[in-house]
């Protein structure tokens, strides 16, 4: 039997994530009512775009004591996990301050541009039930011009110019900087992962 999960709606295209729980007999109802998000076994947070744009649309929706105060899994997807920090350098924007590192911009570079578009090598830093069959050298689909600096709740890195948390985790929130459900085998195992906590 699969859990009640739901995905917050971010405000950003969420259709290939729905896709991907799908394909694991996952069906996800999107929704910013704050009972339903409470009383959901999984919540996903995922995000693109702006952080001040996400910011004020969960600040709206009256959800930013709700996701605070969660007790069950959620799992936060590129800006989401980057939400879960206490600030992003993206216009100062303050955000949800479950980890305690700020997200900074990424420096672009001779063959590194900003942002980060594409395939990017995972490097597990320390054992997770979310990284269960993650191997060293497992390829994700990263898209993203900020980063989360690798501390002590970062479980898997990857490189860019310079060493980026690529999976956190504190308590029962997880984040991952690129997103699953378009990262093939590697993705949908960390999917699976993440239902199965």
């Amino acid at each position: 039997m699969t859990p009640n999960v739901i995905i917050v709606d971010s405000g950003a295209n969420l259709a290939s994530l729905q896709f991907a729980l799908q394909r694991l007999k996952c069906r996800a109802k999107v929704t910013l009512d704050g009972p339903t998000i409470a009383s959901a076994e999984r919540v996903f947070l995922p995000g693109v775009g702006a952080a001040g744009h996400a910011m004020r649309r969960l600040r709206d929706a009256g959800l930013i004591d709700v996701l605070r105060t969660l007790t069950q899994p959620v799992l936060g997807i590129c800006l989401g996990m980057q939400l879960l920090f206490r600030r992003s350098a993206e216009g100062a924007t303050a955000c949800l301050s479950m980890l305690p590192s700020v997200v900074q911009s990424l420096t672009a570079t001779p063959g590194l541009p900003v942002p980060h578009m594409g395939w990017n090598e995972l490097q597990p830093l320390r054992e997770d039930p979310l990284l269960d069959g993650i191997e060293k050298g497992d390829q994700a689909y990263f898209v993203h011009s900020y980063a989360a600096p690798v501390t002590e709740h970062t479980l898997a890195s990857s490189e860019y110019g310079l060493a980026i948390a690529a999976v956190v985790r504190h308590k029962n929130f997880w984040g991952t900087q690129f997103h699953p459900e378009r990262s093939s085998r590697t993705g949908a195992r960390v999917l699976e992962n993440f239902l199965r906590l």
